[in-house]
């Protein structure tokens, strides 16, 4: 028996088949094989049409089927999708426009209008975040600027609540969903009414809320026509792809950390108590495992432009054939510290860290004759560990405590340069895992099917593939460079 997890990002969909019994990963696949294209008809806006994402998730089923796997051996599904991306679809479940998507900066100034309306203290102690630049605002933004468009609305959703349509017809989402789209009252326990009527919402817009891990609906007859599944699989568990991230690595209790570097990079940790970050640098979701009486509470930094950085700079230098092993071999050949290069990754949108003023991509202290390619590819990993150190400290006094960071061995992290820095910078010890978004979202459907009793049956696989501490040779260096990083930052946003 399988279980089939589906990670839709924004650079590409993922699809991963897990072995019930053993835990094991049996295939995966990914479609395209080059990088999803986001469409930016004005600057600061991100889009990407919904049915691009149904077409991958279709493609990648037939790379599973190609490798000679059976799909009719599928048990249950798990979505995990790209978080804070608003789908607005007619009364015929077909989008009415392309979904506004995680990097989009748009709708911030709707975000601060409802905070002047709710108050700072409400939002605070409500919805633990501001509104922000999140799904609500964006719906927003439709509202006031696509009349048309909004009048024809019969249910907004996110990304993942739209996958989950197209498999079983059925428009719901999840108590963890309302809570990134700012939605959700954590002192209510409920959807919140107050924010729903401080943007003038039509409150029968909305989807109906189904547990994290449970019935979510089956996959009708034209789905399995489509994709090759077998009609009438559960979907049993869907989830933003950073709590997805760190329920894959088996985060879910406080003291626990999970960290991303991909498009963009994350840290992820668990409070056992309602709490906010009053500066709202960092934002405040329920976990995966929320549910009362048990407060679970993801406190997430993220930085837009990390990985997205990464890859500019390869484009930037595709002419030498360059490819992300190189880059990272070129990395190691510079001292910490670049030879006083920084680089500053905040060119995809505009970050919260920095209360959502605009701040955009930097290069400072370039010296040509001094810097090269390699000192570029070296200050942009450090760059990229330094802001969000920066976040990480904001969690740190909201009371997010880890002496070890788990974090799968992808993307940012195959770079031993840059899981050094990171350990350094941090002062953690990082734990490299093979896992992946679509690989959690598979466990997270066995949970939720009941073919896993608890956490610790569906993890009994993962184990640790490598281990990185700090280095006390380069440590002090990398906390007097990233002081005098910070302190830069600082200036140029006073």
């Amino acid at each position: 028996m399988y279980l089939l997890g589906l990670d839709i990002g924004s650079s590409s969909v993922k699809a991963s088949l897990v072995e019930v019994s053993t835990g094991d990963i049996i295939v995966t696949a990914q479609s395209p094989a080059h990088e999803l294209e986001i469409l930016a008809p004005r600057p600061g806006w991100a889009e990407q049409d919904p049915e691009t994402w149904w077409h991958h998730v279709i493609e990648a089923l037939k790379t599973l089927q190609a490798k000679k796997v059976s799909l009719g051996a599928v048990e249950a599904i798990g979505i995990s999708y790209q978080m804070h991306g608003l789908v607005v679809v007619d009364r015929d479940l077909n989008p009415l426009r392309s979904s506004i998507i995680w990097c989009d900066s748009r709708a911030a100034s709707y975000g601060e209008r409802a905070l002047g309306i709710l108050g700072s203290g409400f939002c605070q102690e409500h919805l633990l975040n501001s509104p922000g630049n999140f799904t609500a605002s964006k719906l927003a933004w439709v509202k006031e600027n696509q009349p048309d468009v909004y009048g024809r609305i019969h249910k907004m959703m996110l990304p993942g609540d739209y996958i989950g349509m197209k498999l079983t017809g059925e428009v719901v989402s999840t108590l963890t969903g309302y809570s990134e789209g700012i939605l959700w009252d954590f002192q209510q326990e409920r959807q919140s009414e107050e924010l729903i009527s401080a943007f003038g919402f039509n409150p029968d817009c909305f989807p109906d809320i189904v547990p994290v891990f449970g019935h979510q609906g089956r996959v009708t007859h034209q789905a399995s026509r489509i994709t090759g599944l077998r009609e009438g699989i559960p979907v049993t568990y869907r989830a933003g792809d950073q709590p997805n991230n760190a329920l894959s690595l088996n985060v879910l209790e406080p003291g626990e950390v999970a960290a991303t570097a991909g498009t963009s990079g994350v840290i992820y940790g668990i409070l056992d108590h309602v709490n906010h970050d009053p500066q709202s640098r960092v934002n405040v979701f329920a976990h995966v495992n929320h549910r009362q009486p048990d407060t679970r509470l993801g406190v997430l930094l993220c930085i837009n432009g990390t990985g997205i950085l990464y890859s500019w700079i390869k484009k930037l230098l595709a002419g030498t054939g360059l490819e992300y092993d190189s880059l990272n071999q070129m990395a190691a050949g510079v001292e910490p510290g670049s030879d006083g290069l920084m680089i500053f990754p905040f060119g995809n949108g505009v970050e919260r860290i920095h209360q959502n003023r605009p701040f955009g991509g930097r290069i400072i202290n370039l010296d040509l004759n001094r810097h090269g390619r390699a000192h570029l590819v070296r200050s942009a990993q450090e760059g990229i560990v330094y802001a969000l150190m920066y976040g990480f400290e904001a969690m740190q006094e909201m009371g997010v405590r880890t002496e070890t960071v788990r974090a799968g061995y992808a993307n940012l992290f195959l770079s031993p340069v840059f899981r050094q820095i990171f350990a350094d910078v941090t002062g953690t010890s990082v734990q490299l895992f093979n896992t992946d978004g679509a690989t959690g979202a598979a466990r997270g459907a066995g949970l939720g099917a009941g073919l896993y009793a608890n956490p610790a049956e569906a993890f009994k696989s993962l184990a640790v593939v490598e281990q990185i501490k700090p280095d006390p040779q380069t440590q002090g260096k990398y906390r007097q460079f990233y002081q005098l990083w910070k302190s830069e930052m600082l200036k140029a946003l006073s």
